[in-house]
């Protein structure tokens, strides 16, 4: 099993994310993955720096830490071409340690180039088009393609590692588990369901299966909920909400209601190292072997001492 770190990039500056990145590496976290977004959740969150920029200044100060996106979408926003060659680009300066992680999208971030945004099947169209056109462009040579939703003309991406990016692709249901088996070569989700490995693994799907689990770290448990309350009372509302809303102020509104008790059903909060473990336990008895603890507590660097103290050695007895 691996362990990651999600860098909340809507909660913090690029250079802190960097900063953070570095001392993940230090404390033992075998990877990073981060959020491709143009806006943050909330607007109490305050950021949201430009992922790939990111991602090659993290690579440049590290050395054997992984680095994921969680998740791109390489279909409205990016043309897939463009994310092709970041992706390469990124294998390379990073001797092969990235993998992309690639979804459908999420309005929030996607409605700001102002052509729309599709249905849930056009949604998935476009995805599985813009897989294909990657992994067109991963062969080498020129290439087009020509497809329902998405075009490409007479184009090569030059630099190109000798070992290709894995591609781990987003799934919540049958289809996308199915998508990923495909087209991709690990999966990619954010709940504990056994299903959506089991659909992956039945489609054909041998890799990696990265998940998210929600936490909150604090001193005491009331400075957890707090803090979730303020920046990340967005994670309660569910991907149908999440996939759909425009703007922050919209999930500010959808989320006022939030109370304590919905928080605690969602993440394991507080300083109880046997809490956070029961949280992850859940994803590694579902099947998930690339665990990422999304920390949202009010303090990055006492989370990442609290792992390298309390928490590193007993998630790894869970694998």
């Amino acid at each position: 099993m691996k362990i990651g770190y999600k860098l909340a990039t809507e909660g913090y500056g690029p250079k802190e994310i960097i900063r953070q990145a570095v001392r993940a590496e230090q404390v033992g976290f075998d990877f990073v993955e981060m959020s491709d977004h143009y806006h943050p959740w909330l607007d109490t969150q305050g950021h949201s720096g430009f992922t790939w920029s990111m991602l090659g200044a993290i690579a440049a100060r590290t050395s054997t830490l992984g680095l994921a996106t969680g998740v791109t979408c390489p279909s409205m926003r990016y043309h897939p071409a463009i994310i092709a060659q970041a992706a390469a680009t990124m294998a390379l300066i990073s001797d092969g340690r990235f993998t992309l992680g690639v979804g459908a999208g999420e309005r929030l971030n996607e409605h700001v180039v102002g052509q729309g945004f599709p249905s849930v099947r056009g949604r998935h169209e476009r995805l599985r088009e813009a897989l294909e056109i990657i992994r067109l462009l991963w062969r080498g040579g020129y290439q087009s393609y020509e497809g329902r939703h998405l075009q490409l003309e007479d184009a090569r991406v030059f630099d190109l590692p000798e070992t290709l990016p894995v591609i781990a692709v987003a799934a919540s249901g049958h289809d996308s588990a199915s998508l990923a088996a495909e087209l991709g070569d690990g999966l990619f989700a954010t709940e504990p369901k056994p299903e959506i490995v089991q659909r992956y693994q039945a489609a054909g799907g041998t890799g990696p299966r990265y998940a998210e689990a929600p936490m909150a770290w604090a001193p005491d448990d009331r400075q957890a909920v707090q803090a979730v309350l303020e920046t990340s009372r967005w994670l309660v509302t569910g991907w149908k909400v999440m996939s759909e809303l425009p703007n922050p102020v919209n999930f500010d509104a959808a989320s006022a209601h939030v109370e304590e008790k919905h928080i605690r059903q969602l993440l394991s909060i507080g300083p109880d190292p046997e809490a956070h473990v029961a949280k992850v336990r859940g994803y590694v008895e579902a099947g998930f072997d690339h665990i990422v603890l999304q920390n949202a507590g009010p303090d990055p660097d006492g989370f990442l001492d609290f792992f390298a103290g309390d928490l590193a050695a007993r998630l790894r007895g869970l694998g």
